[in-house]
């Protein structure tokens, strides 16, 4: 383009504007030229950017134009913009936005020697854009030296206030590794994965140490490997409120999706929640009455204690009433509302406060013995979803009630009679009078191991042959194995194992699907008889629905298909496939 000629005209004076000249027209009477190289429209996103520029800082360029001309080559008084369209749509914009007039003066350069169209692409063309890291260390000086905060420069410039916060992390990225990304030796996408932090030592010492593999994703975990997911248990049990308060510093990723970002301070994170979780445990304690109370953020598996289930109980007569009048109310106004798609807000709260009530009663038709609850103690931790779990019920060794063959001087008979010192060597060795050789002989050991011998084969033969009560043996077999201390209470020598599957996977036993099978193991022992003397009766006198429901959960127990590479067991690999296939397992749901 040629220079530009050192005088300034008016519209009225156009028609003796020599070529190169600055002269100022009104907007509206400018057009784009038809023989702009440019066919493809400008974003809104840059038209927006020119106009926030020019209300900040005026037109920093001028517009390069050409009369426009009739069929008789007479000027008709407007111009044909040939460089800076961009610029005349942003003025446009700002007419449309009422900051200025439709008739507001432009300096223009009057170009009529050069092909309009070919310095329409020579402008597109011959110019080198900034190189990005120079862009983001300016808007960092921006921000450092004048003050101006992120919405401040996003108005100047036209662009969001997100994108500026964005460009300063970039500008924020150590000296060290910008000079790297001017170089080519790291991308933009690797350049944004480093600025997840401010701290240049850790950014560098992250760099230095990447291998082969420098995905994004790669140096964003090992940049947070120290530091804690908002997404965390510990983070949405404490929040985040509660941390900063503490002085924590929470990270955030401006250029991925980081769900609430990264908690700097895990040392601090673990604090809050166990102050937390003992603020709970102390109030569980005082109100429930437990012996003590135990705070940790992962179950303690290793605990070594038994553990005991409430049973249930009768509730008393003003709860009965009480919960048969809350269920009357809430039938009646379930059956009232029953054809309606959305309840009323009053017919809704109502509902919503019965189901509490009967929820209240209800938990109370299960209790902990008095005395369990005066040896025994609970432990308070951290669930997988953020929230507190409080597992009750677990008695300490030093708290155990002594056994009854514990006690100097008693004996347990066979048939589970309790006798004193003196008398249960007699009462082991008294047979019945059917049995009896002469009345007051003892009988021999190898007699009775005789007998017995012979009568234990009569059982096998017997219980063999009626299936339905050869599974009642067997699921009271397990079941006392299972749900009392000690386990010697069945006549069938089957031994159950169940393997400590938190030994081989961390975390495991505090996941959603181990918390469910605890679950339905506490329901089975909340049901169960307190004396494991009294078990036969149970099993036997349940349905054979329930029978074959407690046999799945026992047999379930028992399931191990922990692949360790000490053992080969390439059979009961292949069994545990075909269980697998054959419970239609879906991991996807765990």
């Amino acid at each position: 383009m040629t220079d530009t000629i050192e005088t300034t005209a008016t519209i009225s004076e156009a028609s003796s504007v020599e070529n190169g000249a600055v002269l100022f027209v009104p907007l509206n009477k400018l057009k784009k030229s038809p023989r702009n190289a440019r066919k493809t429209p400008h974003s809104d996103a840059h038209i927006e950017a020119l106009a926030a520029s020019i209300a900040a800082k005026g037109m920093l360029q001028n517009l390069v134009v050409e009369p426009e001309t009739n069929a008789d080559g007479e000027p008709t008084g407007f111009y044909f913009v040939t460089i800076g369209e961009g610029r005349r749509l942003a003025q446009m914009l700002r007419v449309k936005r009422k900051q200025i007039k439709k008739s507001e003066p432009i300096r223009c350069v009057m170009d009529t020697e050069n092909d309009a169209t070919e310095i329409s692409l020579d402008e597109n063309v011959t110019r080198e854009a900034m190189h990005p890291a120079d862009q983001f260390e300016r808007f960092r000086e921006l921000a450092d030296n004048r003050g101006w905060g992120a919405e401040e420069i996003a108005a100047r410039f036209g662009v969001t206030a997100h994108v500026v916060r964005q460009r300063l992390r970039l500008g924020a990225v150590s000296p060290k590794l910008m000079q790297v990304y001017r170089d080519g030796g790291l991308s933009l996408d690797q350049l944004m994965a480093f600025a997840i932090t401010e701290d240049h030592d850790r950014q560098v010492q992250v760099y230095e140490s990447l291998s082969w593999n420098r995905e994004p994703s790669i140096i964003r975990r090992d940049l947070t490997r120290m530091n804690v997911a908002a997404t965390d248990r510990r983070a949405i049990f404490v929040g985040s409120g509660a941390y900063a308060e503490a002085g924590g510093t929470i990270i955030r990723d401006l250029f991925t999706e980081d769900r609430g970002g990264y908690f700097e301070d895990a040392t601090l994170l673990d604090r809050l929640v166990i102050d937390k979780l003992e603020g709970i445990a102390a109030e569980v304690q005082a109100v429930e009455g437990w012996k003590w109370a135990s705070v940790h953020i992962d179950f303690p598996h290793a605990h070594g204690m038994r553990r005991t289930y409430p049973h249930p109980v009768d509730l008393s007569e003003e709860n009965a009433a009480a919960y048969g009048a809350a269920q009357e109310d809430y039938d009646r106004l379930s059956s009232e509302y029953e054809g309606y798609e959305e309840l009323p807000d009053d017919a809704d709260r109502r509902l919503g406060q019965l189901e509490a009530e009967i929820e209240r009663i209800d938990a109370k038709r299960h209790a902990y013995d008095v005395d369990e609850i005066a040896r025994g103690g609970v432990f308070v931790i951290l669930n997988h979803d953020g929230a507190a779990r409080i597992e009750r019920g677990f008695i300490r060794a030093e708290d155990e009630a002594p056994r009854p063959e514990d006690v100097e001087g008693t004996t347990i008979t066979e048939d589970g009679e309790i006798v004193g010192e003196g008398d249960g060597e007699d009462a082991e060795l008294q047979p019945d009078d059917e049995d009896a050789g002469d009345a007051g002989k003892p009988l021999s050991d190898l007699l009775i191991r005789d007998l017995t011998a012979h009568r234990t084969l009569g059982l096998r033969l017997a219980l063999g042959e009626q299936p339905d009560m050869a599974l009642v043996a067997v699921v009271h077999a397990l079941a006392a194995q299972i749900f009392y201390r000690g386990g010697e209470a069945s006549c069938l020598e089957i031994r159950l194992t169940s393997a400590f599957l938190a030994s081989h996977a961390d975390g495991i036993e505090d996941s959603p699907a181990a918390k469910a099978l605890a679950d339905r193991h506490a329901e089975w022992a909340s049901d169960m008889p307190r004396d494991v003397a009294d078990l036969w009766g149970f099993v036997a006198g349940l349905d054979h629905a329930s029978v074959m429901a407690l046999l799945a959960h026992c047999a379930a127990l028992t399931v191990n298909a922990v692949r360790v590479p000490w053992e080969q067991k390439p059979n009961a690999r292949a069994t545990a496939e075909k269980l697998a296939s054959a419970v239609t397992l879906d991991m996807t749901a765990h």
